[in-house]
This record gives C-alpha cells, structure tokens and sequence, in this order.
C-alpha cells in the first residue's frame, strides 16, 4: 500500500506504536525504526532529515557528470528521529546502461542496510574481515569498505564512519566499477543551500520507485 511504512530489514508491513508497545512493529523482527515511503527526493526533504537525522545523509560529491539524486530514503519514527539514510544518485554505467549508487549511514541494529543487501542479520558481520576491497574518502580520509555477498544484481560494500555503518550498494552489479577510483563523499547535512541547487530525478524501480 502506498504510504505506508515498513520493516527496514524485510520490507513487510510495520504496526505503529499502540496499547503494547511504544515502538513500531514487525510481526518478524520485532521492535524496528521503520523505513519511510520511497518517494521522489527534493531539497525540502533533505533539509528535513539534515535537521532530524542523527547519522550522515551520504553523497559522492562532486556528482559524477550526467548523474541526479534519484532517491532519499530514511528510516526512523517520531519519538526516536531519523536512524538510518540512504542517498542515491542515479545516471549512466561507466559499462552501459542506466546505474544507481545508493549510500547508507546507519546506528547499530537498524538493519536498512543489510535488508537492501539480503542479509539476514542487522549488519554485515564477519563481512568486514580481512581485507578491504574498495573505499571512500570522508574530509580527505580514507574509509574502508569490505565486500558483502548479496544478491547478484548489485554490488554491496560496508564500512563504519563515526560510530555508525557506511554502506555502498550499487546497482547493477557491473555498476560497482564506480569504486575503483577515489570517490569522495560529502555529508548532505553540511552542504546547507547547496541541496537546493542539486539536480533531482526519480527513485529507480528497485527502491520501488515505480
């Protein structure tokens, strides 16, 4: 059902707070911040989760030539804020095709990431083991990132940030070449009136944007 919120790890259904419980609910897993409706990005959302986010709203910066931001997604409620982010910007595959780059920053026990990755659990586990195989650069420092098995259509790649988990999920998975070169993130929440000069286009189908 349009509008209607859901699990972040599984995507069914989310039960608001009631009589039994202060928290939203999945009959799966529990007590979850639930994942917002995909809808189409634009500037007043980001400033919106810039002023009730808790973690970083993740953005390659500057854009890749030809590419938009195509989806903000976010997972939260109303008593707790805004505990998970995702930022996609969507353009043409350095292989062919369209290809999307979603980032997301996320608190422990969310589960946003690892539910877009297949995962079972709420993190990457022992994924982020052993050697990494990509990285980002946040202020000029380098950030790790460890593959993740996922579902063959994407590549996923983790990594931790101040506290909280850095995922890089790209799509399709040929679209992971886009890690090979340095990419620089920047923190939408830092950028102020810059957000309002970005140029926004659809969430991609995937995300179910359509």
């Amino acid at each position: 059902m349009r509008g209607e919120r859901t699990c972040p790890r599984c995507g069914a259904s989310a039960r608001p707070p009631g009589a039994w419980s202060s928290r939203w609910l999945c009959d799966l897993h529990g007590e979850v911040y639930p994942l917002a409706p995909v809808t189409t990005p634009s500037a007043p959302l980001v400033h919106q989760l810039a002023r009730d986010s808790h973690v970083p709203l993740w953005l390659p910066w500057p854009l890749p030539r030809g590419w938009v931001v195509g989806a903000v997604i976010h997972a939260g409620d109303d008593a707790g804020g805004v505990r998970a982010c995702g930022v996609g910007i969507s353009g043409p595959n350095p292989l062919g095709g369209p290809g999307d780059f979603l980032l997301v920053a996320e608190e422990q026990g969310v589960g946003l990431g690892a539910g877009l990755a297949g995962l079972e659990g709420t993190d990457p586990g022992k994924a982020v083991e052993g050697e990494p195989r990509a990285k980002v650069l946040v202020q000029g420092r380098t950030v790790p990132l460890w593959f993740v098995e996922g579902p063959a259509d994407r590549a996923v790649y983790a990594g931790h940030w101040g506290g909280s988990w850095l995922w890089a999920i790209l799509y399709p998975q040929t679209a992971g070449v886009l890690l090979l070169e340095d990419v620089e993130v920047v923190d939408l929440r830092d950028l102020g009136h810059e957000a309002d000069l970005l140029p926004y286009g659809t969430p991609p189908p995937w995300l179910g944007g359509g």
